[in-house]
């Protein structure tokens, strides 16, 4: 991105934080239908996805779960803006919090949030950064400038962010200071460090990151999902119990788990998935692709 869009795309998130909400949300919705309606690269990354996640289900059902997918997706885009430069607040006002475990727990062990990539994930990590420290694992964009913006906007909360591809001791020296580590591995970043595990029954190229932290660090796994409410009334981010027998010896047992949890929380909303990404972009020796 050249230095002049740069600048325009922080004059429209700027001014994307100070419109209402709603009108922000509601704007996005129906961008993200027209988008639909054009042929792109992402509407058929999103169409295998969803066939090969729900193969009972008709065509037309998988193109109107698309279709709401969509309109969430875009809406998301336009909602940085106050995620990355609204007001603690505003956050705050926004997402409820529905936690499972004390978070002000003084004597709490040494602990791992596992998030996932529904569409309010960033929101989600940032409604809780407003609240408690904690250290955030990111992936570094291609684009520096873009990726330096997010990085800080992100953390100005006071998360600390380190990078995905980062030693693992900062982050274990992080959990052991009893500062929470905070990161999401259900995307695929390529076979190093991971293995196959299934998701819907599609072999997916899946980190073993989690299980490894967690046993490095002596931490517990504590799962939460950002959920979007309907009637543009905000967010609620469900903060869960810890897994339990988790992590183990086996990394491939420990991803199985993660991904059958996974599942779960996809059922309950399926058109907040980030079907977006080329989930299954890497497959087992042999399995032909699919994109």
């Amino acid at each position: 991105m050249k230095i002049l869009g740069y600048w325009l795309l922080i004059g429209l998130l700027r001014l994307l934080s100070v419109l209402p909400y709603a009108l922000v949300a509601r704007t996005g919705s129906v961008l993200g239908a027209v988008l639909y309606r054009l042929p792109s690269h992402r509407k058929h990354v999103v169409l295998v996805n969803l066939r090969l996640c729900f193969p009972m289900k008709s065509r037309r059902e998988r193109e109107a779960l698309a279709l709401a997918h969509f309109r969430h997706v875009v809406r998301s885009y336009l909602e940085r803006g106050f995620q990355w430069f609204g007001s603690a607040r505003t956050i705050n006002r926004l997402v409820c919090v529905d936690s499972a475990i004390d978070l002000d727990d003084p004597d709490a062990p040494p602990t791992i949030f596992m998030g996932f990539h529904f569409v309010g994930i960033e929101v989600g990590c940032m409604r809780y950064s407003a609240r408690l420290p904690v250290t955030a694992l990111y992936t570094r964009m291609s684009n520096v400038r873009v990726c330096e913006l997010a990085r800080r906007q992100r953390g100005r909360f006071g998360a600390e962010m380190i990078e995905r591809s980062a030693s693992a001791r900062q982050a274990v020296r992080s959990l052991r200071s009893g500062v929470p580590l905070m990161l999401a591995a259900d995307m695929d970043h390529g076979t190093a460090g991971s293995v196959f595990a299934p998701l819907f029954g599609v072999p997916a190229c899946t980190l073993t990151s989690v299980s490894r932290l967690a046993r490095l660090g002596g931490a517990r796994v504590v799962p939460f999902v950002t959920e979007v409410l309907p009637e543009f009334r905000g967010y609620k981010l469900t903060i869960f119990k810890p897994l339990e027998n988790y992590p183990t010896d086996d990394e491939t047992l420990d991803a199985w788990t993660m991904n059958a949890f996974l599942e779960q929380q996809i059922m309950r909303f399926p058109e907040q998935y980030y079907w977006v990404h080329r989930r299954f972009k890497h497959r087992p020796a042999g399995a032909p692709g699919v994109y």
